[in-house]
């Protein structure tokens, strides 16, 4: 798929989808201020399309920090906010992002700055020639049961192979795993760390 191709498709399904959410994106953003309060958005300076930054946002599923304390982030998720994790209705927000542009429907997940600097750059090249995206390879194949060097190798897979069957068949396994849950697929794992390891041996 050609990247008008791609980006009229992101277009349309983005703006449908905001449409047909609509109420549901009112009714979370009144479930999230009262689970957390003030602000209802999560949002972070990330990197995207050829290495450029934007603001990335979501909804918000963690507690403040409580002042004196120092908890994990993972101590501080509320029981909504791991609803909302579980399906990934925290992700709803950015499908604003993609209708104007900063991210895609399908594309790797755009990473923050501290997690960039320890990555191998012929990988984070490889990346960046794809707009960002609310779901991707890495998502399907595994999302929160891969490394990091996982992530990035089906990420970059992923970039040199985009087109409308494999992002139509993405978009159907994200429904999929919505549905039964996470699993490792070793097979395109394996495969992708091949690429990675090759494009590491070539930069």
């Amino acid at each position: 798929m050609n990247s008008l191709a791609k980006r009229v498709m992101d277009v349309a399904v983005s703006g449908l989808l905001l449409l047909a959410t609509a109420p549901l994106l009112a009714v979370l953003v009144v479930l999230v201020l009262v689970d957390v309060g003030r602000p209802v958005l999560f949002r972070q300076c990330r990197t995207g399309l050829h290495g450029e930054s934007f603001e990335l946002f979501k909804f918000r599923t963690m507690r403040p920090q409580p002042e004196g304390a120092s908890l994990s982030d993972e101590a501080r998720v509320t029981t909504l906010g791991r609803g909302l994790r579980r399906y990934r209705l925290d992700e709803l927000p950015q499908l604003v992002l993609v209708f104007f542009g900063r991210m895609s429907l399908v594309g790797p997940r755009p990473l923050p700055d501290q997690v960039l600097d320890q990555c191998p750059q012929e990988l984070l090249r490889v990346r960046a020639l794809c707009r960002p995206g609310i779901t991707g390879w890495a998502q399907v194949n595994g999302n929160t049961l891969l490394d990091e060097r996982e992530k990035l190798a089906l990420d970059a897979l992923y970039c040199t192979r985009t087109g409308f069957a494999l992002d139509l068949w993405i978009m159907v396994q994200t429904v999929v795993v919505l549905v039964r849950g996470e699993s490792r697929n070793e097979a395109n794992i394996t495969e992708a760390l091949r690429f990675a390891n090759s494009s590491d041996r070539h930069c």
